[in-house]
């Protein structure tokens, strides 16, 4: 029987699996991973407006993957949850074969 608490289990687990479930916010986080960075410095790699960058990080802001601190003017995101780093480092792996 599924209960309340198991249920809301599986809602997180879902939640998190939604967050990460678009190629610009894997990549993001795949990035992230790699070394933290500011918008700037991730609108000039993905070649995507600084608008559109910043809706994604906030997404995966709110869903508590990353977090953003200041730095003087900017601020530098970097990945906190260890279970998103893990889907996406199986997701990801280096070992794919992307040709």
């Amino acid at each position: 029987m599924l209960t309340e608490d198991r249920l809301r289990h599986y809602e997180k687990k879902a939640a998190l699996l939604k967050a990460l479930a678009h190629p610009i916010r894997l990549c993001i986080v795949t990035n992230l991973l790699e070394r933290s960075c500011n918008v700037r410095h991730m609108q000039e790699c993905l070649g995507l407006p600084q608008s559109t960058v910043s809706q994604h990080l906030a997404l995966l802001r709110n869903q508590g993957i990353i977090h953003g601190e200041r730095n003087g003017s900017e601020v530098v995101y970097r990945v906190v949850s260890q279970e998103a780093a893990r889907i996406v480092r199986v997701l990801c792996s280096e070992g794919d074969d992307l040709t």
